[in-house]
């Protein structure tokens, strides 16, 4: 009878393209994907940007131990990196893998897959990481060493505290996984992270000591990974990262022919590929620059999705400068007035806002209320400030901290603002005729006769009859429902089955 396993994600869409590389070796093993409450090895893949994420993952751990005890539990993401031994001291967690160290993640899963009770890897007297001998004959096969710098201490073992063997350190020499073949599957619109680490220090985010400094995959990994996707039948896939927009720039001139900006490689995949649709996860405002906006100009609402979701934080120029944030609000807004230019009106812009930034003033959170009004905004993901140990917003908010009762007004405030520009930008679509790729439809929904599609500029609507996954089409809106999502029908023979998840 084949292992199983399941893998819970928290945070961002790289922080799940981690996941999924996992999933996906284990799955190539014979592994079979099952829920939590059976599987026999649970694979939490945490996120730590906000003290929230940290405890949904806490949170989600107990619950699975409880449902489930026999069921070995391996922590990952950027928790484990941040609080490796945290996390290990939870009762049923097995192993705890950082971030430095994820691309061991599949061998330290296979280990407990062969070992269902996992005495191989947590006994009292395991005290080092570099002792288990899958690990090392991974790190072998890769032509790397292991320098661990976090890892259970014998007085941590003997405490009590700590049972679980932790991998981390601070040098990230082997962080990337380089994922199996990416596959229209149960994602019809899966990541392709191309890019890791961040070196950008802004004030409130500890992702640089959880990530690790820039790195990227070569283009042509990533052109394998491109062909082998359409090959398979994909229609539509996302280049994600950390800092995506940095991209190639830490290639240096022994490692080879460009392209080394992140423009170069979309236009490479379109040179070099047939890929269908290509869309762009979250990307620095300063990394709009005028290279990759033409390319927008030129392949937007062809083969480039007409979607560009740019961090905003905060549309205050002090708060800006408090958080270390390279650019200013004018500068945001001429990349936005820019993007437009090369696009058109059909591009749906997106941006996370975050409110309550130590020292935030309310004429501060008045000039982030104005620019927000001020652009063509078609969603916002909306964040309260949260401190992170370890960075320069952890000391700033001990000096000068937002009451937490003027932080939740204000997010209703900023949230029904949200709503609002949502349902225009989504109104202006009524009776247009727009190209979209039909998903995985919930259970609900394809119970009303209905399919959940994305169109090419990233709006959710509801098809009218059912359609399978991963299938382009042309749809006619006819409406926003209450959920403010739209809904559509299709346009008469204008379906392209290319391929069936």
């Amino acid at each position: 009878m084949a292992s199983t396993f399941h893998v819970e994600h928290f945070g961002c869409r790289a922080a799940r393209a981690d996941g999924e590389a996992v999933s996906e070796r284990l799955r190539a093993a014979g592994h079979c994907v099952r829920q939590p409450s059976v599987a026999d090895v649970v694979i939490v893949n945490t996120c730590s940007v906000t003290a929230e994420a940290d405890r949904a993952a806490r949170a989600f751990i107990r619950r699975a131990h409880r449902l489930n005890p026999e069921a070995r539990i391996v922590v990952t993401g950027c928790y484990a990196q941040r609080a490796p031994e945290e996390l290990a001291g939870l009762t049923g967690v097995a192993a705890v893998v950082g971030n430095s160290h994820k691309a061991l993640a599949p061998e330290i899963v296979f280990q407990l897959l062969r070992d269902r009770e996992g005495e191989a890897l947590k006994g009292h007297g395991f005290s080092r990481a570099e002792e288990a001998p899958t690990a090392d004959a991974a790190l072998a096969a890769e032509g790397m060493q292991h320098h661990p710098q976090v890892l259970v201490s014998v007085e941590s073992v003997l405490a009590g505290k700590a049972l679980s063997p932790i991998w981390a350190d601070d040098r990230f020499a082997h962080s990337f996984i380089e994922a199996a073949q990416v596959m229209p599957g149960a994602q019809t619109r899966p990541n392709l992270k191309i890019q890791e680490g961040c070196e950008n220090r802004c004030t409130f985010c500890v992702i640089p000591s959880t990530r690790g400094p820039s790195k990227s995959l070569p283009h042509a990994v990533v052109l394998r990974q491109v062909e082998g996707f359409v090959a398979a039948g994909g229609n539509e896939l996302v280049l994600s990262g950390i800092n995506l927009g940095r991209w190639g720039r830490d290639f240096s001139d022994s490692e080879g022919a460009p392209p080394r900006t992140l423009a170069g490689l979309a236009r490479k995949i379109f040179e070099r590929t047939p890929l269908p649709r290509l869309r762009l996860s979250s990307i620095e405002p300063m990394d709009w620059d005028a290279e990759l906006i033409g390319l927008m100009e030129e392949f937007g609402g062809t083969r480039l999705a007409r979607h560009a979701h740019l961090p905003l934080q905060s549309g205050s120029d002090a708060v800006l400068r408090r958080m270390h944030r390279r650019y200013r609000p004018w500068h945001y807004a001429k990349k936005v007035v820019a993007l437009l230019r090369a696009c058109g009106p059909e591009l749906t812009l997106g941006a996370d806002v975050m409110v309550g930034f130590p020292g935030e003033s309310d004429a501060e959170f008045e000039e982030t209320m104005a620019l927000v009004q001020a652009l063509p905004f078609g969603y916002l993901h909306l964040f309260p400030f949260s401190p992170r140990p370890g960075t320069p917003g952890w000391t700033l908010h001990a000096e000068r901290p937002v009451p937490a009762e003027v932080v939740g007004e204000r997010m209703a405030v900023l949230r029904a603002l949200a709503v609002e520009k949502s349902l225009a930008h989504r109104a202006r679509f009524i009776g247009r005729e727009l190209e979209a790729i039909t998903l995985h439809t919930p259970a609900e929904m394809e119970a009303r006769g209905r399919t959940a599609t994305l169109t090419e500029n990233f709006l959710p609507v509801e098809l009218q009859g059912r359609q399978e996954a991963n299938r382009l089409l042309w749809l006619r809106v006819s409406g926003v429902n209450a959920e403010g999502t739209l809904e559509a029908t299709a346009v008469e023979n204008s379906l392209q089955t290319l391929c069936s998840a």
